[in-house]
């Protein structure tokens, strides 16, 4: 799987999506530095990173998992002086290895040596060891974060649940990644707004998990599209 040539490789309406992204998350951040006086250099980068990468991860394109290692990194930094110690553990210990790993698998399997990822149907056997890790990392998440007395302890634990879920089912090339993702950026929006209530700086990480949910959302679109066309056959089924 190649890496050259991935801007160019975006459709016109991924592009506006793209910038419409990049727009709304730089903006959100201007005007409130503008209001509280704080200006964010670091979580700036890390939402147009995240942004970026979440359009190249809709096109099942490697580098999607490239800019989400960054991401990765960025958030929980920034995670970690909100005393969200859940994402900040989840994405430096969880989605950031994954990511890596997911990099490996996506540019192993390659849809007939292009650049777009070989989508691939969840197995049963996969299904259900998602099902009991998925209980077990959250369990265990919640004892830790209660130990860490972690903010918004309920919320916190619910992102961690959806977020392992998102990136397994990545690792895994499955559509899905896309709902549960969606799923994830909700709970951030949730996270976010509370932290807001706190610190006004927080607002344009709200702004940032929205252009997360639209891009996520276009990514369970596409990748449908890409499902269909790979196995070519119009009427298949995820």
């Amino acid at each position: 799987m190649k890496l050259s040539g991935a801007f160019g490789k975006l459709t016109r309406f991924e592009l506006s999506l793209w910038i419409v992204s990049l727009a709304v998350t730089t903006v959100s951040f201007a005007v409130s530095a503008l209001i509280s006086g704080v200006f964010d250099v670091l979580t700036l980068i890390a939402s147009l990173i995240g942004v970026t990468a979440l359009i190249f991860v809709s096109k099942g394109h490697v580098l999607g998992q490239i800019l989400t290692v960054v991401f990765a990194v960025f958030y929980g930094i920034i995670s970690f002086f909100f005393r969200y110690y859940g994402e900040m553990i989840t994405y430096l210990c969880m989605t950031a290895p994954i990511a890596v790993a997911a990099v490996v698998s996506w540019a192993r399997h390659p849809y007939a040596e292009s650049n777009e990822v070989e989508v691939s149907r969840l197995t049963r056997g996969k299904a259900v060891f998602l099902a009991v890790s998925a209980v077990a990392v959250t369990s265990a998440f919640f004892f830790i974060l209660q130990a860490l007395g972690n903010a918004n302890l309920f919320f916190s634990t619910l992102s961690i649940t959806t977020s392992y879920c998102a990136s397994y089912l990545t690792l895994f090339r499955s559509p899905w990644y896309a709902v549960a993702y969606s799923f994830n950026d909700i709970i951030l929006i949730i996270l976010w707004t509370l932290a807001s209530l706190e610190n006004i700086s927080y607002v344009p990480m709200i702004f940032c998990f929205l252009m997360f949910l639209a891009n996520d959302a276009y990514g369970f679109v596409n990748w449908r599209r890409m499902k269909k066309r790979q196995s070519g056959d119009a009427s298949a089924e995820l």
